[in-house]
């Protein structure tokens, strides 16, 4: 007798329907399924989760192929206030990746939480094992809306200008330019070049955990411009599409005045949760410096990040952040760059000498190849990586704005004798016109005099003291900037530890975002507490984040740190063109720290301090904020993200430098 086996089956699967867990009415949808431009928001919303967790998280994916471990970012949906009813929305402002993005919720329980897979603050990585939901529509970017992340530099020619900027394909793009918005009728064809997977060097950039396509990067240069004159420009083409016209004001090769805005370590801030910390700060920096910018109306000037500039680390979409966060500031002035070591390190880099302990996997497998194809400096430096990527670039160059010579180099790649590097320099400061510029103002990212308790770095310092100093003092630069340490440090005119009226002013700038902050240098006795008072040659120590703003005329140079929590200025140092210190404003003659404090010191704007930059903030503050707020209003929600990640877990600061 044959027994027909379908109620089996049926029965069958029945019980595994019952006895297996379903969220067939988890629903995920998008207010909208195409954005218009980068940093524009979506509100993704969602319904019918049973009996809500403070783990339930939301993934953010784009490609929308990825793995479930490969997310870009991550929201608890405990950061919505109705979570607990099993509805909710997230509103996330989102940048252009070239590729759609896709959503999904996952379960996460306790005895899931491994705490072998962690993030940079050591808190564990949220788990994929039990997908609720995926977002019915992929969210894309608008077509035909023009190129990405635009930002300029100077070349080598005082009458040019260069222009940058992203697209998800290589054809054609061009700059269209003129001294009017209504007459671009000067055109320059953009060159154009890529990277590929297989140029990174180690995990994650070449890893699917952390690479993303990284688009086409073009650039053009724009020639023949009037001195100080402001220019009109955008860029893209009729296929494609443009971008919105922005402006400039060209460099003057005959005026005597000098501004620029000068950090290091500044880095992007995301709106959700990923493998690393970004750097929320940045988002103050940029602003401030926006109000300045507002302030300046037709006078000339630049940007200056001095090494560890998006923090991306081998997580190739946070170079799309920072790009996308800077463009209010690179597409008006020229951003200038040096290398540093989240840009650079491996363990293979050609460049290792057994003292060189510290050059470790800070890059996360970049080996400096974003760096190099994403920026175009001055000059022509480069070294090879030693493998199949192209070369590293914008090693060390040197241009001229006003009464300043400016020279960047790298603490990453070779300097000491008989390197390529320091013949540049060496041979750059000897041919330095002191009539034209009397000052000269060198950067660099890891610095060579720090009282902070940064030891892994005392054999490069040595190094640079050896090779470098004896160069630096020859040729009386008069300051020098350096990143690095996450900290403000004004020192005296040094040489060989030794405050005196020869030697440049060091001074440590590297306020701009990174939130690891070392400590001084402690007390034998109590190593949490640091020396006190402060080593002599330290005179103005600052743990506000901020950034600095230079301003020079031929017979003067002044130094403004600027804080973040209220754009004013802390500490101000004023140099002649003769070299002589003379006006010092933060701290007098006196070592003074006012990481403890020191709201109302002198050199604030408007108080006893004043200088003479400060018509840059008078009155901008209110006109600037307000076009500021049309930019970065997306990324106000990112204030609430410690609400919807760092609920659940205590973050820990790592040394990450």
């Amino acid at each position: 007798m044959i027994i027909s086996q379908t109620p089996f089956i049926f029965l069958l699967l029945l019980l595994f329907a019952f006895f297996t867990p379903t969220h067939q009415n988890v629903s995920v949808s998008l207010s909208k399924t195409t954005l218009s431009k980068s940093g524009d928001s979506v509100l993704i919303q969602w319904s019918g989760v049973d009996s809500p967790s403070k783990l339930d998280w939301l993934g953010i994916y784009s490609p929308p192929s990825s793995h479930h471990d490969n997310f870009i970012g991550y929201k608890f949906l405990s950061s919505s206030p109705t979570w607990k009813s099993g509805s909710g929305s997230i509103s996330l402002p989102l940048v252009n990746l070239r590729s759609n993005y896709s959503f999904r919720i996952f379960r996460w329980t306790e005895d899931e939480v491994d705490r072998n897979h962690l993030d940079q603050d050591h808190n564990p990585l949220p788990g994929t094992a039990h997908l609720l939901a995926t977002s019915d529509d992929e969210l894309t970017f608008e077509s035909g809306r023009g190129p990405d992340q635009i930002h300029l530099s100077y070349t080598d020619a005082d009458d040019e200008m260069r222009v940058m900027f992203v697209t998800s394909d290589a054809g054609e793009r061009t700059v269209r330019y003129g001294p009017s918005d209504d007459s671009l009728d000067d055109v320059a064809v953009a060159h154009v070049e890529r990277y590929e997977r297989e140029h990174m060097c180690d995990s994650p950039a070449n890893a699917s955990i952390g690479w993303r396509d990284p688009g086409f990067i073009h650039g053009a240069v724009m020639t023949r411009l009037k001195k100080g004159v402001r220019y009109y420009y955008k860029v893209g083409s009729d296929n494609g599409g443009w971008s919105k016209t922005h402006s400039f004001v060209s460099r003057n090769g005959d005026s005597d005045e000098t501004t620029a805005f000068m950090f290091g370590d500044m880095g992007t801030a995301t709106p959700y949760a990923t493998f690393y910390r970004t750097q929320d700060e940045s988002i103050s920096t940029v602003k401030w410096i926006l109000r300045d910018i507002e302030a300046l109306g037709d006078k000339p000037a630049f940007v200056s990040h001095i090494g560890d500039i998006s923090y991306a680390r081998g997580y190739s979409w946070l170079w799309d952040q920072f790009f996308s966060q800077i463009e209010p500031l690179a597409s008006k002035l020229p951003y200038h760059v040096c290398i540093g070591n989240h840009e650079y390190d491996w363990p293979l880099q050609p460049w290792k000498p057994e003292w060189a302990s510290m050059y470790g996997k800070d890059g996360g497998g970049e080996c400096g190849v974003p760096y190099s194809l994403k920026f175009n400096m001055p000059g022509n430096s480069s070294e090879p990586t030693g493998t199949g990527a192209p070369a590293t670039r914008n090693l060390y160059y040197s241009f001229d704005v006003g009464s300043v010579h400016f020279v960047y180099i790298s603490t990453e790649t070779n300097f000491v004798q008989g390197s390529k590097q320091l013949e540049f320099i060496k041979r750059d400061l000897e041919a330095v016109d002191r009539r034209k510029t009397p000052f000269v103002v060198v950067q660099g990212h890891r610095p060579m005099y720090t009282t902070s308790n940064e030891r892994g770095d005392a054999p490069l310092r040595e190094k640079m003291l050896e090779h470098l100093e004896p160069l630096f003092v020859k040729n009386n630069v008069t300051l020098a900037l350096w990143g690095h340490v996450h900290r403000y440090e004004r020192f005296c005119q040094l040489n060989n530890f030794t405050c005196g009226s020869v030697g440049p002013v060091h001074v440590v700038i590297g306020m701009a975002g990174q939130d690891w902050q070392p400590i001084w240098e402690p007390r034998p006795d109590h190593l949490t507490d640091p020396i006190y008072p402060q080593p002599e040659r330290s005179l103005y120590r600052g743990g506000e984040f901020g950034y600095t703003r230079l301003v020079a005329t031929k017979q003067k140079l002044t130094l403004s740190y600027v804080g973040n929590h209220d754009g004013k200025v802390h500490d101000t140092l004023e140099i002649l063109a003769s070299g002589q210190v003379v006006g010092v404003n933060g701290a007098g003659i006196k070592a003074v720290d006012s990481s403890s404090g020191g709201a109302g010191e002198p050199g604030v704007i408007g108080g006893s301090g004043e200088s003479t930059f400060s018509w840059f903030v008078k009155g901008a503050s209110l006109v600037v904020l307000g076009i500021f707020v049309g930019y970065v209003g997306g990324y106000i929600s990112y204030a609430r993200k410690r609400d919807g990640t760092g609920n659940n877990w205590t973050p820990v600061k790592s040394e990450d430098m």
